[in-house]
Protein backbone atom coordinates (compact mmCIF):
# COMPACT_ATOMS: atom_id res chain seq x y z
CA UNK A 1 0.00 0.00 0.00
CA UNK A 2 1.67 3.60 -1.10
CA UNK A 3 1.44 5.94 1.66
CA UNK A 4 -0.64 8.28 -0.72
CA UNK A 5 -3.38 5.87 -0.51
CA UNK A 6 -3.41 5.14 2.72
CA UNK A 7 -2.58 8.72 4.49
CA UNK A 8 -6.30 9.74 2.84
CA UNK A 9 -7.65 8.57 5.52
CA UNK A 10 -7.02 10.70 8.36
CA UNK A 11 -8.29 13.86 8.41
CA UNK A 12 -8.54 15.75 11.29
CA UNK A 13 -10.95 18.96 12.24
CA UNK A 14 -11.62 22.00 10.07
CA UNK A 15 -8.59 24.34 10.38
CA UNK A 16 -6.18 20.86 11.93
CA UNK A 17 -2.91 20.47 10.59
CA UNK A 18 -1.40 17.41 9.78
CA UNK A 19 2.82 17.86 10.12
CA UNK A 20 4.29 14.98 7.90
CA UNK A 21 7.79 13.73 8.47
CA UNK A 22 9.65 16.72 10.51
CA UNK A 23 12.77 16.79 11.89
CA UNK A 24 13.59 16.33 15.87
CA UNK A 25 13.91 19.73 16.29
CA UNK A 26 10.92 21.36 15.43
CA UNK A 27 9.37 18.35 17.01
CA UNK A 28 11.23 19.21 20.36
CA UNK A 29 10.48 22.78 19.53
CA UNK A 30 6.50 21.67 18.89
CA UNK A 31 5.89 19.50 21.59
CA UNK A 32 7.52 22.28 24.29
CA UNK A 33 4.99 25.15 22.86
CA UNK A 34 2.25 22.68 23.19
CA UNK A 35 3.48 22.01 26.84
CA UNK A 36 4.02 18.08 26.15
CA UNK A 37 7.65 18.41 28.01
CA UNK A 38 10.17 20.67 29.69
CA UNK A 39 14.09 20.58 29.37
CA UNK A 40 16.03 19.75 32.08
CA UNK A 41 18.77 21.00 33.49
CA UNK A 42 20.64 19.75 30.83
CA UNK A 43 18.47 20.95 27.90
CA UNK A 44 16.86 16.97 27.46
CA UNK A 45 13.78 17.01 26.88
CA UNK A 46 11.45 15.17 29.29
CA UNK A 47 8.24 14.53 29.36
CA UNK A 48 5.76 12.64 31.88
CA UNK A 49 4.46 9.21 30.52
CA UNK A 50 1.22 9.09 32.84
CA UNK A 51 -0.24 5.98 34.56
CA UNK A 52 1.00 3.48 32.02
CA UNK A 53 4.43 3.45 31.14
CA UNK A 54 4.88 0.11 29.54
CA UNK A 55 3.74 -2.41 27.98
CA UNK A 56 0.65 -4.38 28.66
CA UNK A 57 0.67 -8.08 28.18
CA UNK A 58 -2.77 -8.36 28.98
CA UNK A 59 -3.92 -5.72 26.69
CA UNK A 60 -2.44 -6.88 23.62
CA UNK A 61 -4.92 -8.03 20.86
CA UNK A 62 -4.39 -9.74 17.53
CA UNK A 63 -7.17 -10.10 15.63
CA UNK A 64 -7.52 -14.15 14.91
CA UNK A 65 -7.95 -15.37 11.23
CA UNK A 66 -6.83 -17.41 8.80
CA UNK A 67 -3.41 -15.26 7.99
CA UNK A 68 -2.98 -15.74 12.30
CA UNK A 69 -4.48 -18.83 13.34
CA UNK A 70 -1.51 -20.82 13.33
CA UNK A 71 1.10 -18.39 13.16
CA UNK A 72 0.77 -16.51 16.19
CA UNK A 73 1.37 -17.73 19.98
CA UNK A 74 -1.80 -16.94 22.04
CA UNK A 75 -1.25 -17.82 25.60
CA UNK A 76 -1.52 -14.86 28.18
CA UNK A 77 -0.24 -12.46 25.26
CA UNK A 78 -1.45 -11.83 21.96
CA UNK A 79 -5.37 -12.29 22.50
CA UNK A 80 -7.73 -13.09 19.97
CA UNK A 81 -9.97 -10.10 18.40
CA UNK A 82 -12.67 -10.39 16.22
CA UNK A 83 -12.60 -8.90 12.79
CA UNK A 84 -15.70 -6.82 13.98
CA UNK A 85 -13.85 -6.09 17.18
CA UNK A 86 -10.88 -4.84 15.04
CA UNK A 87 -13.35 -2.53 12.55
CA UNK A 88 -15.08 -1.36 15.17
CA UNK A 89 -11.67 0.17 16.88
CA UNK A 90 -10.66 1.08 13.92
CA UNK A 91 -13.59 2.94 13.14
CA UNK A 92 -14.11 4.84 16.56
CA UNK A 93 -10.25 5.79 16.26
CA UNK A 94 -11.29 7.50 12.66
CA UNK A 95 -13.68 9.71 14.62
CA UNK A 96 -11.37 10.67 17.24
CA UNK A 97 -8.47 11.84 14.87
CA UNK A 98 -11.22 13.50 13.27
CA UNK A 99 -11.58 15.93 16.31
CA UNK A 100 -8.08 16.52 16.68
CA UNK A 101 -6.41 19.81 16.07
CA UNK A 102 -3.20 18.14 14.85
CA UNK A 103 -1.19 14.77 13.98
CA UNK A 104 2.37 13.67 13.41
CA UNK A 105 3.13 11.69 11.33
CA UNK A 106 6.59 10.09 10.73
CA UNK A 107 7.72 7.61 7.77
CA UNK A 108 10.39 5.43 9.09
CA UNK A 109 11.63 1.62 8.60
CA UNK A 110 11.17 -0.96 10.86
CA UNK A 111 14.22 -3.03 10.44
CA UNK A 112 18.02 -1.94 9.76
CA UNK A 113 18.84 -3.67 6.82
CA UNK A 114 17.34 -2.70 3.67
CA UNK A 115 16.39 -6.64 2.44
CA UNK A 116 14.21 -7.11 5.46
CA UNK A 117 13.01 -3.69 6.39
CA UNK A 118 9.37 -2.52 6.31
CA UNK A 119 7.77 0.96 5.51
CA UNK A 120 5.92 2.13 9.15
CA UNK A 121 3.79 5.12 9.08
CA UNK A 122 3.39 5.97 12.89
CA UNK A 123 0.48 8.58 13.37
CA UNK A 124 0.64 10.58 17.09
CA UNK A 125 -1.32 13.26 18.29
CA UNK A 126 1.24 14.24 20.36
CA UNK A 127 4.51 15.50 19.13
CA UNK A 128 6.94 14.24 21.74
CA UNK A 129 5.16 10.65 20.53
CA UNK A 130 6.51 11.50 16.75
CA UNK A 131 9.90 12.22 18.05
CA UNK A 132 10.19 9.31 19.76
CA UNK A 133 9.15 7.14 17.33
CA UNK A 134 12.07 8.45 15.36
CA UNK A 135 14.36 7.13 17.79
CA UNK A 136 12.95 3.74 17.68
CA UNK A 137 12.83 3.26 14.02
CA UNK A 138 14.98 3.95 10.99
CA UNK A 139 14.92 7.36 9.72
CA UNK A 140 14.52 7.02 5.85
CA UNK A 141 17.35 9.01 3.81
CA UNK A 142 15.74 11.90 1.08
CA UNK A 143 16.44 9.14 -1.60
CA UNK A 144 14.45 6.54 0.54
CA UNK A 145 11.68 8.96 1.25
CA UNK A 146 11.13 9.14 -2.75
CA UNK A 147 10.00 5.87 -2.88
CA UNK A 148 9.22 4.68 0.47
CA UNK A 149 6.07 2.54 0.55
CA UNK A 150 4.23 1.98 4.33
CA UNK A 151 3.75 -1.85 5.20
CA UNK A 152 2.25 -1.03 8.65
CA UNK A 153 0.89 1.66 10.53
CA UNK A 154 0.58 2.39 13.96
CA UNK A 155 -1.66 4.85 15.41
CA UNK A 156 -0.72 5.97 18.75
CA UNK A 157 -3.57 8.60 20.34
CA UNK A 158 -2.80 9.11 23.84
CA UNK A 159 -6.39 11.05 24.81
CA UNK A 160 -8.37 7.85 22.65
CA UNK A 161 -10.59 6.29 25.11
CA UNK A 162 -12.39 2.96 23.86
CA UNK A 163 -15.41 1.57 24.68
CA UNK A 164 -14.41 -2.28 25.71
CA UNK A 165 -17.49 -3.78 25.20
CA UNK A 166 -17.27 -2.48 21.38
CA UNK A 167 -13.74 -3.10 20.78
CA UNK A 168 -13.08 -6.34 22.82
CA UNK A 169 -10.57 -5.18 25.16
CA UNK A 170 -10.55 -4.79 29.38
CA UNK A 171 -9.24 -0.92 29.59
CA UNK A 172 -6.91 1.91 27.48
CA UNK A 173 -4.62 1.26 26.55
CA UNK A 174 -4.53 -1.43 24.17
CA UNK A 175 -1.84 -2.50 21.22
CA UNK A 176 -4.26 -4.56 18.54
CA UNK A 177 -3.46 -5.16 14.95
CA UNK A 178 -4.83 -7.18 12.15
CA UNK A 179 -2.46 -8.34 9.56
CA UNK A 180 -5.03 -6.99 7.11
CA UNK A 181 -5.21 -4.09 6.42
CA UNK A 182 -1.52 -3.61 8.56
CA UNK A 183 -2.73 -1.20 11.21
CA UNK A 184 -1.21 -1.17 14.67
CA UNK A 185 -3.67 1.37 16.62
CA UNK A 186 -2.12 1.75 20.14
Amino acid sequence: MSKRARFSEFAVRPGGNVYLNLDGGKLIEMALARGEGKFSEHGVLVVTTGRHTGRLAKDKFIVRDLVTIEDVWRRTTNKPMSKHGFAALQEDFFKHIAALDDLFVPDLFGGSQPAYRVGVRVVTEQAWHSHFARTMLVRPTALEMASFNTDYMLVDLSSFKADPARCEFRLKPAMDSDAKPATLPV
